[in-house]
């Protein structure tokens, strides 16, 4: 029996549903149940309610994501080892600190942070509704972490006063973008549409013909006409955009660009996590608590 048949019948037996980021190797995202964003996922996983186990391919504050939304579900987190630089970024102290300097101003914070974080914060937000978390809130001052990108894009679009905790927070993968390989590009494909994630550089976002999520850039692709699409995130994604697009090219804007995190959940490393059920992901329930209420209050504002 080959592996990916052992997985499957390991899944039905245990009645585990599988999901994988779209920055998973593309051997993982065909096996999945089901592919997303983070949040999008642990959803999901919400809808599933004959599921006893969750194995998310993804890095570790996704996994906490989904144990703080599934709190009677087993989330197993295929590699230890799956943990996002950028979340390791902003500490309890940090937020402390920023809290002290600015006592009246919200706390905004990505969900690419740990959910001890998460727990200091007023509401999260994701990289596709961001804009509209801040611009609902009633303040024309907050505080966001922990992508200082991120945090740039979403002060251009709201015109609020958005500061970065820390100061400077990024995405290793996405400072790899640079508008010269982009150009290079378009010398070869001048009639190729440029999607960029907004966690990349501002000089990225200006040659950018559309700025999003991963989930909006698949939603963009299928809606656009052209052919061709040159695309500034994480390589995993061009997989699911090819599957959902066959009739249309789609080529990386920088061809190193890999988070080696996200590479780290293998087929052999989920088939182990399922069968002996390990690498439980777990959140204390007071920080659970207190991380739901700003995962909650991120769903009232957005409506979804």
């Amino acid at each position: 029996m080959e592996l990916t048949e052992k997985i499957l019948k390991l899944k039905r037996e245990k009645k585990a549903v599988i999901l994988a980021h779209n920055y998973q190797r593309s051997e993982v995202q065909d096996i999945a149940d089901y592919v997303g964003d983070s949040v999008e996922l642990s959803r999901k996983a919400m809808e599933e309610e004959d599921a006893e186990i969750i194995v998310f391919a993804a890095v570790d504050f996704m996994a906490e994501t989904a144990a703080i939304l599934n709190p009677s579900k087993k989330v197993l987190l295929p590699s230890t080892g799956a943990r996002c630089p950028m979340a390791q970024m902003l500490t309890v102290d940090e937020i402390k600190r920023w809290k002290v300097l600015y006592p009246l101003v919200p706390v905004v914070l990505y969900v690419n942070t740990l959910a001890s974080a998460k727990a200091y914060c007023d509401v999260c937000c994701t990289s596709a509704n961001a804009v509209d978390v801040i611009d609902a809130l009633d303040a024309e001052t907050v505080l966001f972490g922990p992508d200082r990108n991120l945090a740039e894009y979403v002060q251009e679009k709201t015109g609020k006063t958005v500061i970065p905790i820390p100061e400077h927070g990024f995405c290793p993968t996405h400072l790899l973008f640079h508008p010269e390989e982009v150009h290079v590009l378009k010398a070869q494909y001048p009639k190729a549409v440029v999607m960029v994630h907004p966690e990349c550089s501002a000089e990225m976002r200006r040659v950018a013909d559309f700025i999003g999520s991963t989930s909006q850039m698949c939603r963009y692709a299928r809606e656009n006409p052209e052919k061709t699409f040159i695309v500034a995130t994480e390589e995993g994604l061009l997989h699911r955009l090819r599957k959902e697009n066959p009739d249309k090219r789609f080529i990386l804007a920088y061809e190193g660009a890999v988070c080696p995190n996200m590479k780290l959940n293998t087929l052999e490393r989920i088939y182990l996590a399922l069968k002996e059920e390990k690498h439980v992901i777990t959140v204390p329930e007071p920080i659970a608590s207190k991380a739901r209420k700003a995962l909650e209050k991120m769903f009232e504002l957005t409506g979804h």
